[in-house]
């Protein structure tokens, strides 16, 4: 039977690759951790542990005791937090990652996950379309990390033969939890704005482009690689993986359909700069043809479900 350790379960999108997990394997083989014990109450469905990912020797504990075969790596501090503190930035992702690969290797792990990013690329990759094997030059601690990880990914699986597999994300957008201190953060806290008629203040200007995905087809991307034989994964760095790509203007005229007088203005700041060194549109070719992805929900599926289940998710907290 396969035991699922998911490290960072709290955040956005462990809150509800979590529960994708527990639905398809079970709550007996899904143990969620988090280093804040305050997000507890979101697990009932599952067992929770509080769990710090630079403590190795916690995890390795949590390991054998529960004899775990695959571990969902998703405790990362994201782009915007972390110019906020590079170093502790680079201490989380980078050896809270080690931690992981080294432990997968040393109990012969069937599986670890790891979630890369978009920030991998630079303002020297290709803007539109950015292909697999672009050329990267991050500007941010957290692409940095991401990079350098994408290439220990590489290292563990070609080196001690540890099946990790990984998925560059783009900005990832979904209702059942609040922004988690990213560049694309916007695209979540804009719906909560609408449905409570506010006015919206973007961090961005509106004609900034990002690759986005909605939470849902995060989630089975996630599964669907995770579930594919190991032959299929001819890409052991991180798979580029698309969903759609839109500006602020763009969601802000999607969501009018619905609120017609909602009202946006923008005050770029510091994440200007690092959306303006991220891809507008992502390639991803290769996740299609190795081992069958195709994103669900574009800008008008996701606007219609966000803004139709947001207001009753909300009222039954």
């Amino acid at each position: 039977m396969n035991k699922l350790l998911v490290i960072g379960a709290g955040g956005q999108l462990g809150s509800e690759l979590t529960k994708a997990l527990v639905n398809t394997h079970g709550s007996d083989a899904v143990i969620a951790t988090d280093f804040q014990e305050s997000v507890k109450s979101k697990f009932a469905y599952c067992r929770f542990k509080t769990l710090d990912v630079l403590d190795k020797d916690a995890i390795s504990n949590l390991i054998q005791a529960e004899k775990i075969t695959q571990i969902y790596h998703l405790a990362a501090i994201l782009s915007a937090n972390g110019e906020k503190n590079p170093v502790q930035a680079w201490d989380i992702n980078m050896k809270g990652l080690l931690n992981v690969l080294d432990l997968a290797k040393e109990f012969k792990l069937d599986k670890v996950f790891w979630p890369s990013s978009i920030a991998v690329f630079g303002p020297n990759s290709p803007k539109t379309n950015t292909p697999q094997d672009a050329f990267k030059n991050p500007t941010t601690v957290y692409g940095i990390s991401k990079l350098a990880g994408e290439h220990w990914c590489e290292y563990y699986y070609t080196t001690y033969g540890v099946d990790v597999r990984s998925l560059r994300f783009p900005g990832l957008i979904g209702y059942k939890s609040l922004p988690g201190g990213g560049t694309t953060d916007y695209a979540v806290d804009i719906y909560h704005k609408a449905i409570n008629e506010e006015p919206f203040t973007c961090f961005l200007q509106e004609d900034t482009a990002l690759p986005m995905m909605y939470m849902e087809d995060a989630v089975q991307a996630t599964l669907q690689l995770m579930a594919a034989p190991s032959s299929d994964i001819q890409i052991r760095t991180s798979y580029n993986l698309s969903g759609m790509s839109f500006s602020p203007q763009e969601i802000a005229e999607r969501i009018r359909s619905h609120y017609p007088e909602f009202s946006i203005q923008y005050a770029p700041d510091f994440r200007q700069k690092i959306a303006d060194s991220w891809p507008s549109s992502i390639n991803d070719d290769s996740a299609r043809n190795d081992w069958g992805w195709k994103a669900s929900f574009g800008l008008t599926e996701m606007t219609a479900e966000i803004l139709t289940k947001l207001p009753s998710y909300i009222h039954n907290l």
